[in-house]
């Protein structure tokens, strides 16, 4: 993760959390000169905005942004570098972890982490299993966090259940071992018109950002699967990575080894050209978009239950893994 980053971050948090009246991104961003961090105001200002989608901070009208008990609890517990660092320095980090091997079916993949009510998760399981079987999310495989467990950082609370799914992410990791260099590129939102999968509606890189960018749609509700599964129309979360076109057969062997250990979740749009599912591609590269993990728990918060989700979040034992949906 970027350090410099993750200090500003905190630094911010703090500014606000030492002011009782609302703060504007001027002022903050003089208090942040003053302690050796010159970003300027546009920078506050994206910052801001991020940590607005993630909770940590709150606009109140014309006057400025004020800290949540979420940004408090930021700092407390000082895991803001965490979930608020480069996204990419984290996915490349656990890209680099995944030992997975689709011949062998052994080996660590990458998994997002998502919570809720155990009640919640009782009753919108059959849900949950419906996004899967209709090929929408990258595995049948999760395992069950039950209330008191660790996950990495995060302690499931009493009453709480914790829910792992395969991150589509893992896919990279396997296809960097296989010697295929992979880049990560873009997490969005894909339309569907009459069961099938159109275009990337809305995109954004992960290089640069310092949030998930499926957390962010996630976050704003911009899915429609529940409008996929009733009516073959709607929206669901998706990511776009770029490879050497060389490599496509072998890209294309690999990925029918992962569908073999029930990884999957790749839209049939792999090809070079210059976009992907309207998704600019790069010169002598091809796109390979695939569905997200994350995508039954999204069709869970689309009915308006409390579900908090950290997408690419830790990597976990395959064998560790249970066949739930």
């Amino acid at each position: 993760m970027a350090d410099s980053t993750q200090r500003i971050l905190i630094e911010i948090l703090k500014i606000l959390n030492e002011n009782d009246s609302p703060l504007g991104a001027r002022i903050i961003a003089d208090k942040l000169d003053s302690r050796g961090y010159s970003i300027g105001e546009r920078g506050v200002r994206y910052h801001l905005k991020m940590m607005d989608v993630s909770g940590l901070t709150k606009r109140v009208g014309y006057s400025g942004r004020v800290i949540t008990e979420n940004g408090i609890d930021e700092i407390d517990n000082a895991l803001v570098g965490d979930r608020m660092g480069f996204v990419i320095s984290q996915i490349n980090e656990l890209v680099y972890k995944t030992t997975f091997d689709p011949e062998t079916k052994k080996g660590d993949i990458i998994i997002n982490l998502s919570i809720m009510d155990k009640d919640d998760f009782e009753k919108n399981i059959e849900l949950m299993r419906s996004v899967v079987q209709k090929g929408y999310a990258v595995s049948p495989k999760h395992h069950i966090f039950e209330e008191g467990e660790k996950v990495s950082n995060v302690t499931i609370q009493p009453g709480s259940v914790g829910l792992s799914t395969i991150c589509s992410i893992t896919i990279d990791g396997v296809l960097l071992k296989k010697g295929i260099p992979i880049e990560t590129k873009y997490g969005g939102i894909v339309q569907f018109d009459k069961g099938i999968p159109t275009r990337f509606t809305d995109l954004i890189s992960y290089t640069g950002t310092s949030l998930d960018p499926i957390k962010i749609f996630m976050s704003k509700k911009m899915t429609n699967i529940n409008g996929i599964l009733e009516n073959n129309c709607g929206h669901l979360l998706a990511n776009l990575r770029e490879a050497p076109i060389i490599a496509q057969s072998r890209i294309m062997e690999v990925i029918e080894s992962l569908n073999k250990a029930d990884i999957g979740g790749v839209i049939e749009h792999i090809h070079a050209g210059e976009t992907v599912l309207s998704a600019p591609i790069s010169p002598g590269r091809i796109g390979i978009p695939i569905y997200a993990g994350v995508n039954p728990l999204a069709a869970v918060l689309e009915t308006g239950v409390d579900v908090t989700t950290h997408p690419v979040y830790a990597v976990m034992d395959y064998g560790d893994m249970d066949k739930l949906f």
